[in-house]
């Protein structure tokens, strides 16, 4: 089976989801970060896997379920903090963000052959999922990150190193405040989706 890893930082006000202030106040954003990161954290926690991993920038909180090990982000950017992540798996490892609560088990439950690498797409142009048969932490290092072309270089690489790349369905990151409208919708029995309804009345579809 596959170490599942979650890269995230501590839902604390002014440090995540910045994008999302405003409408939404600093302590706002960071209700629906945790919410997010708790919707995340249990979808991993429902996927057979045989080691669960938050890579954490920050402190953990209440809302870490158990079974988890937690490890502190490295320094520097975000290229170097996903191949430090890969760097400490010893077999078959699958990373997602805290920014995708609408995933699912089934879309986690993934099982990596030999030479063969796992990509989700995200629909501003990132990805939300890689997943690496072995680890080989000099693939995501030195990809520009956060940018309309990160997932396709990143991609591109994969191919390049001769993986095989199973394409995992397309998701949308919550960055704004359009964007989690629209992922509260795909997901409309989440924490995530009921602490932005307690914030503001559905945008129009």
């Amino acid at each position: 089976m596959t170490t599942l890893l979650v890269i995230a930082k501590e839902p604390r006000a002014g440090r995540v989801k910045t994008r999302l202030t405003p409408p939404f106040t600093p302590e706002q954003a960071a209700a629906l970060a945790e919410a997010s990161l708790t919707d995340t954290l249990r979808t991993v926690a429902a996927t057979p896997a045989t080691r669960r991993v938050l890579v954490l920038d920050g402190t953990p909180g209440p809302w870490l379920p158990p079974g988890f090990d937690v490890v502190p982000q490295c320094a520097g950017g975000l290229d170097e903090r996903l191949a430090a992540a890969f760097a400490g798996c010893a077999g078959p490892a699958l990373l997602i963000g805290m920014d995708t609560p609408q995933v699912t088990p089934a879309l986690l439950d993934v099982r990596l052959a030999e030479d063969e690498a796992v990509f989700g797409p995200a629909l501003d142009g990132g990805f939300w999922a890689l997943g690496l048969a072995s680890p080989a932490p000099e693939l995501p290092r030195g990809v520009p990150m956060s940018t309309a072309t990160t997932g396709a270089v990143l991609r591109a690489r994969l191919v390049a190193a001769g993986l095989r790349v199973r394409d995992l369905p397309p998701l949308r990151d919550v960055d704004t405040a359009t964007d989690a409208h629209a992922v509260a919708r795909e997901a409309p029995g989440s924490r995530f989706a009921a602490r932005l309804a307690s914030y503001a009345p559905a945008a129009p579809a």
